[in-house]
């Protein structure tokens, strides 16, 4: 779970540049924070699941 968690973290850091300058009205860089954020919503599914496999399995003694 942790290594999922952590792509997603690089993810957002990784778009961080992007999305001032998309802000900023760079047409180009939005296209790329929406690629970005389907990405990350993807690796957020990710971690998501992850979490409901270890809750799901058995506690070990």
């Amino acid at each position: 779970m942790l290594e999922e968690y952590e792509r997603l973290k690089q993810l957002v850091e990784a778009s961080a540049d992007d999305v001032a300058k998309a802000a900023g009205g760079n047409k180009a860089a939005g296209t790329r924070v929406r690629k970005a954020m389907q990405d990350i919503k993807a690796a957020a599914q990710d971690v998501r699941k992850k979490v409901l496999e270890t809750r799901s399995e058995p506690s070990r003694p």
